[in-house]
């Protein structure tokens, strides 16, 4: 099931003053009320599934379910009975009769994320389903009335697909009735501020952290492969790393520095008068911890979390790179 609230307004779901945002908002406004097909394309990270809910909610059918389900991450002999529901003995495992999501979706919106990962034999099927409006489960020769909205979503180029002949063409235009294109993150960087404070009201006050003006400009001309989501995932590292205070341009790890500054600069590193070490004191074990763990995220960073390679980044054998993650609880993803 989704991972957001379906109660959330369209301004709460699609966060951001920026033009692009706004037209986003736009074009969903325009095409909720009425049933037509709408396809999503964005790198992955922008929050597609998020402008699926924003027409959701803003539809006709905000009363009924929505219903998500990811086409690349279901196996592809698994993806009819998902989809469709199965009779009890169908196949083996069938132990019982079951719906599928477009049966729980009735009366409300199905989103098909990452359509283009769907395969053909699969596309040939959704094509009968939208046209005929029918579908039946698998083992039942008796067909259930289709009654949902579709919205698909994809971060591939599906003309591409189409023109390799891995996507059929006719469920292209089916799906393309009305296209919406979530813009990356780098292409609205103004908005970053503003979802980085919208990011941190959730967290308890000690978690929270503000950010300079120097480390936020490094932060707006950063590339953002991973968009929203990468920069969620930013966000909690640094509530964690750096509670209740400032962070500087030197605090972040080293890939959004651009490049400034070989090391990362651990905790309250910025010198006053000539000192290290604030008038209050410093807690040198956790002070070393920070670093520690610091260093070791950056370097699962850089390898995509192959711990060998990181822990050859960072000079040390991969067992006590292995036996440090246990020990500081880190995790490679």
């Amino acid at each position: 099931m989704s991972s957001v609230t379906p109660l959330q307004t369209l301004e709460e779901l699609l966060f951001g003053d920026s033009v692009l945002m706004r037209d986003v908002r736009d074009l969903v406004l325009r095409v909720a009320p009425s049933d037509a097909s709408v396809l999503i394309i964005g790198e992955t990270g922008t929050g597609k599934e998020l402008v699926a809910l924003g027409i959701h909610n803003c539809s006709s059918r905000s009363d009924g379910p929505f219903v998500p389900v990811n086409c690349g991450a279901i196996p592809a002999e698994l993806l009819e009975s998902e989809l469709f529901g199965h009779e009890k003995g169908a196949f083996t495992g069938a132990i019982a009769s079951r719906k599928g999501r477009f049966e729980l979706a009735k009366g409300g919106t199905l989103f098909l994320d990452e359509i283009g990962d769907m395969p053909l034999d699969m596309q040939v099927k959704l094509l009968r389903v939208l046209q005929e409006k029918t579908f039946e489960r698998v083992g039942s020769a008796s067909s259930l009335k289709s009654d949902v909205r579709i919205i698909a979503a994809t971060h591939q180029n599906l003309d591409e697909l189409v023109a390799s002949n891995r996507f059929r063409q006719d469920l292209y235009y089916r799906l393309d009735v009305f296209p919406i294109e979530m813009p990356p993150l780098r292409d609205r960087a103004n908005d970053i501020p503003l979802l980085i404070r919208k990011m941190l009201l959730p967290f308890d006050p000690s978690e929270k952290f503000s950010v300079t003006d120097k480390a936020m400009a490094a932060l707006q001309s950063y590339e953002w492969p991973g968009n929203v989501r990468e920069l969620i995932n930013l966000v909690e590292r640094l509530s964690i790393l750096l509670p209740g205070q400032k962070v500087d341009h030197r605090h972040l790890p080293n890939k959004y520095r651009g490049e400034e500054a070989e090391y990362p600069v651990p905790i309250e590193s910025t010198m006053v008068n000539g000192q290290l070490i604030p008038d209050r004191g410093l807690n040198l074990r956790e002070y070393l911890t920070s670093i520690e763990i610091q260093l070791i995220l950056e370097a699962l960073d850089r390898t995509n979390g192959v711990v060998t390679k990181a822990a050859a980044l960072l000079q040390l054998q991969r067992t006590t790179l292995v036996e440090k993650m246990r020990k500081l609880d880190i995790q490679r993803d």
